[in-house]
C-alpha cells in the first residue's frame, strides 16, 4: 500500500509538501530529521492529511494530480 501525504511546516505554515510513502511515520521522522533536502528547510513538519491506495500506480497519479495547478487548487479547497 502506498500512501500519499500533506505535509505544513511548523516553523513556517506557508510551506507545504505533497509525498508518496510505503510507511508514513516512518516517513515523517525523516522529514523531521532533515533527511529529505526538499524539506530540510522547513522543519519541523506535521501531517495534515494522507490517503491511502492499494496500487502504487494510483497513488503516484494523484500525488502528481496534487502537485499539478489544478491540483493546488483541489488541495487548498479540500485538504489544507
Amino acid at each position: 500500500m502506498k500512501t500519499v501525504y500533506l505535509l505544513q511546516s511548523i516553523a513556517e505554515p506557508q510551506q507545504r509538501y505533497v509525498g508518496i510513502a510505503s510507511d508514513i511515520e516512518s516517513r515523517l521522522e525523516e522529514h523531521n530529521a532533515g533527511k529529505s533536502p526538499h524539506t530540510s528547510k522547513h522543519k519541523p513538519w506535521k501531517l495534515v492529511a494522507f490517503i491511502g491506495f492499494e496500487g502504487d500506480g494510483r497513488a503516484v497519479a494523484f500525488e502528481q494530480y496534487l502537485k499539478s495547478g489544478s491540483g493546488h487548487a483541489f488541495a487548498n479547497k479540500h485538504l489544507w
